[in-house]
């Protein structure tokens, strides 16, 4: 174990038993829920992609050719900006690279969506009609296949015209790992199984989808495999990756809890383990975020250089690296600036899958829009 990793135990071990030390708390479940700060420090500035509209109009325009929603979930599709967070997590990427980051983050909708209401079968199904896309995008695809077979193969199609063969390998091997991970997901809520926060960290840094979404931030350089597994690059990656999953439960946890899909979520882990009401859950949350900023940023400052490469290397790496760290911005969906600003979420009320009414319920189709028909969500 690698001395970061090794010091965020020690802080994790401490406050679970400062935490364990007090007496039990009774279950209250607030009106209320205040999201601690994470990137009140943040040193990256919020930048945009300039070709953010034209991709995300191009971009929105395929994913919805695929006509798998019906009115009331295509306007929930709207409102959520996935092309956002493309232009903001790539703003240095030039007009095809925008395009193609626009198209994964549709692509992760489309099966995030679908797996969420999918037992570890079917998500085995989804995953491995993906991965054969991905896999052999000029294969052309079986009829009566699932949706996210083709729409996984045209985004890769456009994606190969302007991803480097180096990156292009990394990108295949990381989407394996999070597709992968994503089936394991839908395993452990058919168990109705709940991680400890130890084991639910190595698990979560693959279904939140941040590595093959890394990769793309390197969809132009040849960095070589050595360089990118040096165990400094591996750990900023790892310290980046748990900064996002930990904003993104903290964002999705209020959908996720009121449709009865919490389970694979920090906030629930933290409560169940440290034995923490729902409030406290956020703001030991919000302190194990800062510890891990901190870390990046350390290691960040100490970044080595690779002398046996090129120069021209070398400046990839620091490119892919402040890359990272461009990734910790998210905004919220619907009131947004509100949510920003004052830092509340009101908490949803408790709703059943099957009486949504909101995904449509045919072979070919495959995307629920519940958990954003009634944010906040985060992009």
């Amino acid at each position: 174990m690698n001395l970061a990793l090794s010091n965020m135990g020690i802080v994790l071990t401490t406050l679970a038993v400062w935490v364990r030390q007090r007496s039990p708390k009774e279950t209250f479940q607030p009106t209320w829920i205040h999201i601690p700060d994470t990137l009140a420090l943040w040193p990256w500035p919020r930048a945009i992609n300039p070709y953010y509209e034209e991709c995300k109009a191009e971009s929105d325009a395929w994913i919805q050719s695929f006509n798998v929603f019906n009115p009331k979930a295509q306007a929930a599709f709207k409102r959520c900006e996935f092309a956002l967070l493309a232009a903001l997590g790539y703003p240095e990427l030039n007009r095809e690279g925008c395009h193609v980051g626009c198209d994964l983050m549709n692509l992760f909708f489309v099966f995030d969506e679908k797996s969420d209401i999918s037992n570890e079968q079917e998500t085995r199904y989804q995953a491995n009609c993906i991965m054969d896309a991905l896999r052999n995008p000029s294969r052309p695809r079986p009829p009566d296949e699932w949706v996210g077979g083709v729409i996984a193969q045209q985004f890769w199609q456009n994606g190969i015209k302007t991803v480097t063969p180096l990156c292009q390998k990394r990108f295949i091997s990381s989407f394996q790992e999070y597709a992968d991970a994503v089936v394991q997901q839908s395993a452990d809520r058919d168990k109705r199984h709940i991680h400890s926060i130890d084991s639910y960290f190595p698990l979560r840094r693959k279904t939140i989808g941040s590595v093959p979404s890394f990769a793309l931030i390197e969809m132009q350089f040849n960095i070589p495999n050595h360089v990118m597994s040096n165990p400094a690059i591996q750990q900023l990656t790892d310290l980046c990756t748990d900064m996002i999953s930990i904003g993104n439960d903290m964002y999705s946890y209020n959908a996720e809890q009121s449709r009865g899909d919490e389970g694979h979520n920090l906030v629930t882990i933290a409560m169940n383990e440290l034995g923490l009401c729902l409030q406290e859950a956020f703001d030991w949350i919000g302190r194990y975020h800062d510890h891990v900023a901190t870390e990046f940023l350390s290691l960040y400052k100490h970044l080595p250089s690779f002398p046996d490469e090129s120069e021209e290397v070398n400046k990839e790496v620091h490119a892919y690296v402040y890359g990272l760290g461009n990734w910790g911005g998210r905004y919220f969906g619907k009131d947004g600036l509100r949510i920003l600003k004052e830092r509340k979420v009101k908490l949803l009320q408790k709703t059943c899958l099957d009486t949504m009414g909101i995904f449509k319920q045919t072979p070919s189709s495959g995307r629920p829009a519940e958990r954003l028909a009634a944010n906040p969500s985060i992009v």
